[in-house]
């Protein structure tokens, strides 16, 4: 990995990109990303605390997930940053459609066990502690197991105000192993 002089710099824009973008996968209501950065007495930007229970679940829309999908907000923030995060549960069988992110995407799986897949590449299994790397504009799916569920933190970032394009369903004959 490239450093710095320092050798954080690199390593934090790293974070940050794996880190931002996850709001549309995910659901997020729009208004949480357009809030503003709070300003200290002193003019700096200001800490945000989002309290446990302030950020409900939702299910996941069915013009992008196949199955019973539920998603949990974890993090939302606006400008100037573009960093979103949420954790999605897919019940067994479900998954979500084929989809690219502008700047890549990251999967942290936490529980379960999943499936993810790259367009023509082999279907890959996924296990707690896993972590998945899609590359930016890479057309892919990912989602639990026929008989198990599975859950991931999803992590992007948005380029330009966008950080997914939705695509056509995965069929089931795709999502046959």
């Amino acid at each position: 990995m490239e450093r710095d002089s320092t050798g954080l710099e690199l390593t934090r824009r790293h974070l940050l990109r794996l880190v931002g973008g996850l709001a549309v996968l995910v659901g997020y209501p729009p208004a949480l990303a357009q809030q503003p950065m709070q300003q200290s007495m002193e003019g700096k930007t200001a800490m945000r605390i989002e309290r446990n229970g302030s950020r409900p679940s939702t299910r996941g829309a069915q013009d992008y997930f196949s199955g019973s999908v539920r998603v949990e907000p974890v993090f939302q923030v606006g400008d100037p940053m573009r960093l979103n995060a949420g954790s999605v549960t897919f019940e067994p069988g479900a998954r979500t459609a084929w989809h690219t992110h502008p700047l890549g995407q990251t999967l942290i799986i936490t529980a379960g066990l999943g499936w993810v897949q790259i367009e023509g590449s082999p279907i890959e299994e996924v296990r707690p502690g896993d972590v998945v790397w899609f590359p930016p504009g890479e057309k892919h799916w990912h989602g639990a197991t026929p008989n198990t569920a599975m859950t991931h933190i999803a992590v992007q970032e948005a380029l330009n105000g966008k950080n997914v394009d939705w695509m056509e369903k995965v069929s089931d004959a795709q999502y046959g192993k």
